[in-house]
């Protein structure tokens, strides 16, 4: 694969600059944005978001009860394998097309001209849900890790949803304010939260199995099957079969491993943009992969009684694992720095979030009220504060849900793999188009094959992951991933057909003609000249061969 960084990018900060705004004026944007993140940062961002200490921990009693350590630790390995080519047959477009839009932009510069508006429109909304899902579900998470921590030290507490509606509230307020106010600390932040997700989370697995009283065998890791899903009687492996069970319980890994969009959503913010933002897509991914792996054979292993981790008093079996480990004085020390991790999860989260939203107002698939930059903080305030308030309004149903919070984190990985899945199948489909866009990371012949696999996976797990995981089926135990997912494919189909085919164009539609034949749009007169050898080719006219 074809995948040497060139030469070209080896200059010095000042021409590397140049370069990315040059290429950000070819897809007709200024920069607004500034521009001073490194591979590093950007790596950091989409590290972050995916937490997989955030996702293992939140959702650890979800795989428990959907298939055990069995379905946990060889669904991992399964779920990360197919989810690195997703990332591969993503970079390869990021590094082609490296803006804040991300998806809906890739799928509107690889679609043929009379469906580009469409293809953005339709992909950015999915963007859109996904991404709001995502900051749902981490930021959700984290309302519940809190009061769960308090029941420790205080067994009489009992936090209730509106306890833990308002918590998630004041945990996005916190988000929402550094994000608009303290975008240089972003950076800072950044660091830090490698740092702890990295150093940190592995003290904490070291630390745990070598506390361990005792050890489970590898049989119980990777061969104990639970079915817990009957609420009132028997679960799905005896009504449907284990299979089903398994399926459903990839759900943890495959939510985990999530939103390393990140990575192109800040490529304005990003030096090199075309190297530097697909290099930490798939980077992100596969440290994570493994990161991850490790820190869920910690925790398996560490298991000291299976029944009282899965029924733990505290609601958390993570937290049960600690204290069993470390007792509840150094629980709380551990379980602690999880939930700094997961704070600084959901602040990169909303940071990506609003990225998205900022670029889909510029390109008016949302109102353009949102597409403004604060001059002062250099930050897409408006943008933000609307991915909080959004984010606030799809936690509501956990007030009358038991199951609110898994459907959300099915519903954040359902919408954001088909905005990734879109792009990817357009390119697939038309892939001489594509070939003349291609920037670096570039796959070559191993091109197709990855985003043919890619888009199987993707459609596979949108069906897994909209089918009910608790029975009996009731209006408390309803998945609802299938009536979000279904009424914005239907919102966004049916305001399609009604009205918006008529305004909304998506990115420039002379932007996506030269990106399709390969122009610079600010080289003037190129795309008229292109245009017309074209029309000479199609009609058979010899074309003029200028003259040296």
């Amino acid at each position: 694969m074809g995948l040497e960084e060139p030469a070209a990018e080896r200059r010095n900060s000042n021409s590397d600059e140049e370069r990315d705004e040059n290429r950000l004026a070819q897809f007709g944007y200024k920069q607004e944005l500034k521009r001073d993140w490194g591979l590093a940062h950007n790596f950091g961002v989409s590290f972050s978001i995916i937490s997989v200490i955030t996702g293992i921990t939140t959702l650890f009693s979800y795989g428990l009860n959907t298939g055990g350590p069995a379905v946990m630790s060889i669904g991992w390995i399964v779920v990360s394998f197919f989810t690195l080519l997703v990332a591969i047959a993503m970079a390869e477009i990021v590094s082609a097309i490296p803006t804040s839009g991300g998806p809906y932009f890739w799928a509107a510069m690889l679609a043929p001209a009379k469906w580009s508006p469409f293809a953005a429109w339709i992909t950015g909304w999915y963007n859109l849900l996904g991404q709001v899902a995502v900051t749902t579900g981490i930021t959700f998470g984290l309302a519940n890790l809190v009061p769960t921590a308090i029941i420790v030290k205080n067994p009489d507490f009992v936090p209730t949803p509106r306890v833990t509606i308002g918590i998630y509230a004041a945990i996005l307020l916190s988000h929402a304010i550094v994000n608009s106010f303290g975008v240089r600390a972003l950076r800072y932040l950044n660091n830090v939260s490698i740092v702890l997700h990295s150093a940190g989370i592995t003290a904490i697995c070291i630390a745990v199995l070598a506390k361990a009283p005792t050890h489970q065998p590898a049989s119980f890791v990777f061969g104990k099957f639970n079915d817990g899903t009957g609420v009132e009687g028997d679960g799905w492996s005896v009504r449907a079969s284990p299979a089903y069970v398994a399926l459903c319980g990839a759900l943890l890994s495959q939510y985990t491993l999530t939103g390393f969009d990140a990575s192109a959503h800040l490529s304005e913010e990003t030096k090199k943009a075309s190297w530097s933002a697909p290099i930490g897509v798939v980077s992100s991914v596969g440290f994570s992969a493994v990161f991850g792996f490790f820190v869920l054979m910690a925790f398996l292993f560490s298991i000291q009684d299976f029944d009282r981790t899965l029924s733990s008093a505290y609601g958390q079996p993570v937290l049960q694992i600690l204290v069993d480990v470390a007792g509840e004085d150094g629980a709380l020390v551990l379980f602690s720095l999880i939930m700094v991790c997961v704070w600084h999860c959901g602040l990169f989260s909303m940071t990506s979030n609003s990225r998205m939203m900022f670029a889909f107002a510029r390109d008016g698939g949302i109102h353009p009220f949102f597409h403004k930059v604060d001059e002062r903080f250099r930050s897409p305030i408006r943008a933000i504060w609307l991915a909080a308030t959004l984010s606030f309004i799809l936690a509501l149903p956990s007030l009358g849900s038991s199951v609110a919070f898994a459907a959300a984190t099915s519903i954040a990985t359902i919408g954001l793999y088909i905005s990734y899945g879109l792009p990817i199948l357009i390119g697939l489909v038309y892939q001489e188009e594509f070939k003349t866009m291609k920037g670096p990371f570039n796959l070559k012949g191993f091109s197709r094959p990855i985003a043919g696999a890619a888009c199987a996976w993707i459609c596979f797990i949108t069906v897994v992951f909209c089918l009910p995981t608790a029975n009996p089926v009731t209006s408390q135990t309803l998945n609802y991933t299938v009536v979000a997912v279904g009424i914005l494919s239907i919102g966004a189909l049916g305001s399609w057909f009604l009205w918006a085919h008529r305004w909304f164009t998506g990115p420039a539609a002379e932007v996506a003609e030269a990106m399709r034949l390969g122009v610079d749009i600010t080289e003037p007169g190129a795309l008229e000249e292109k245009e017309k050898e074209e029309r000479k080719l199609a009609t058979g006219s010899p074309v003029e061969v200028p003259s040296e």
